[in-house]
């Protein structure tokens, strides 16, 4: 049974990774940089990521750590180089210093695409220092046997300080808030369920390269969050569409078009992907019980 490392495990994704990991009979370590995990570090200090890497000697790594807000990694370059960059490094730099044969794979963003069209991986526009720093850390990651996906994700945040897209949908219609969801930036995300799934099936097989990995007939943010309420059966008149020039709470740029083209995922693990609707009403259902 394969040993698999998951760094940056208290977080949004890993809360849903880690226990399906460990529900198909995996021998999971957890990392963080403080709070409940199997081991602690700041992976962008060399000296403490080669230690917990002796300590973890992993078949498999899953890099989560990163910063993701898009704001704070423009107004602080350097965090968002320490974060997303730095300790990919540090981890390849580990692999290829000792030797060991871990399979590194490294959870990407769709951010590193814009321009209105269904990406492929090889049409790569960098329009922010988020998506900067994080495909400099593909560039890192490629150094070593690496799996390295270009993901989004949507679902029912577990993490108590952590607030999803759709929590803060849900939330703001529930309380009647007025929020503005935009009409001209396109994605195609997964659930963290099915993401979680998926992220096995390469675990499994350890295919190398570049993948994008989300669903299909992407959409606007606007018509996802009225389509997620549609589900849960919340009222709409708080909600409005605008356009992303209106978005005065936008202080960073975010590219208009990142839904991607996953044909090469599903070639090489010849499955079909779900269809975005099918993945909202999945995402639907983790709210139906404070519903």
């Amino acid at each position: 049974m394969k040993s698999i490392l998951v760094t940056g495990a208290t977080g949004l994704l890993g809360t849903t990774l880690v226990p399906h990991l460990k529900s198909c009979g995996y021998h999971v370590v957890t990392h963080a940089r403080s709070g409940r995990a199997d081991l602690l570090a700041d992976l962008d200090n060399r000296s403490s990521a080669f230690e917990l890497m002796e300590q973890a000697k992993p078949d498999i790594i899953i890099n989560l750590v990163g910063l993701t807000s898009v704001e704070q990694c423009q107004e602080q370059p350097n965090a968002a180089y320490l974060a997303n960059t730095l300790t990919v490094e540090n981890l390849v730099l580990w692999i290829l210093k000792t030797g060991t044969a871990s399979h590194l794979v490294q959870i990407s963003t769709d951010q590193v695409y814009d321009g209105m069209a269904v990406h492929t991986e090889d049409q790569v526009t960098l329009t922010n220092n988020y998506a900067f720093s994080k495909y400099a850390g593909e560039l890192a990651a490629a150094h070593v046997p690496s799996t390295i996906l270009r993901t989004n994700f949507i679902g029912r945040s577990k993490v108590s300080n952590r607030e999803s897209i759709t929590d803060w949908v849900f939330t703001s219609l529930r309380d009647g808030k007025q929020i503005q969801v935009l009409r001209d930036v396109f994605f195609s995300p997964l659930s963290m369920a099915t993401l979680a799934g998926m992220i096995q099936l390469v675990i499994e097989k350890n295919p190398l390269g570049i993948f994008n990995l989300g669903s299909h007939n992407g959409m606007s943010k606007a018509d996802f969050d009225f389509a997620f309420a549609e589900y849960l059966e919340l009222p709409t008149s708080t909600m409005s569409r605008i356009y992303s020039s209106e978005a005065h709470f936008l202080k960073a740029y975010r590219p208009k078009d990142m839904r991607m083209d996953c044909s090469r995922f599903e070639e090489t693990f010849g499955i079909k992907l779900p269809d975005l609707k099918d993945e909202i009403r999945l995402v639907a259902r983790e709210y139906h019980d404070i519903t």
